[in-house]
């Protein structure tokens, strides 16, 4: 489990395709930036940009993870060197700073606008619809590992569910969403709770 809260911004260095031939995945070294790694053993688990991965290789400074080919079809921003946003899973002595993050991207959105107002930024993304259910006004959304709050929620003819967040200065200058331009693809992961309330209320229905 995760918070949202990003520890450190790391960058992808290396992609390595694993044997496999097109159905395989690649492995990642990550130089982790300012994330330690003292207390960070193989098989333990970091997300990288909101997806969680298991450490099979690790240095005082970097570490590498596979990506099975089924994550990279689901994700963006883990097959190419480049920025990502990293946290180490949550521990029972650490502040809940964000949310319950499980590290499991649930689809992937467009980024609509993103742009300044006043001392802040807005962004605006649009979801999939069969992700627009669990978007609501005042709730929480993890975009590319950063737990957010939705400030506005807008329901498209298409289905599609457009949602606007607002991020503050301090957000921006320690995340890679000060990258994001409109067109961007971003990974979305939907709130947990929000995913069992809607278990429990289909639960039963033809």
């Amino acid at each position: 489990m995760f918070t949202g809260i990003v520890a450190a911004v790391g960058n992808i260095t290396t992609v390595q395709p694993l044997e496999g031939g097109l159905d395989a995945g690649v492995r990642l070294e990550i130089h982790a930036g300012g994330l330690p790694l003292a207390d960070v053993g193989l098989g333990d688990s970091i997300a990288i940009n909101g997806a969680c991965m298991t450490v099979v290789v690790k240095t005082d400074t970097a570490f590498s993870v596979d990506v099975s080919r089924e994550s990279l079809n689901c994700t963006v921003g883990l097959d190419a060197p480049g920025e990502v946003n990293l946290e180490k899973a949550l521990t029972l002595a650490e502040r809940l700073g964000g949310h319950l993050v499980s590290g499991h991207v649930d689809g992937l959105g467009r980024v609509h606008r993103f742009e300044a107002v006043g001392e802040s930024w807005e962004l605006v993304i649009d979801a999939p619809k069969d992700l627009a259910k669990f978007l609501a006004f005042k709730g929480s959304v993890v975009v590319n590992g950063v737990s957010l709050t939705v400030n506005r929620v807008e329901d498209q003819a298409d289905g599609v569910c457009r949602f606007s967040i607002n991020l503050i200065p301090h957000t921006i200058s320690v995340t890679t969403l000060k990258h994001l331009r409109a067109g961007s693809q971003v990974n979305l992961e939907i709130d947990l709770i929000a995913r069992y309330v809607e278990r429990m209320l289909s639960a039963g229905k033809v």
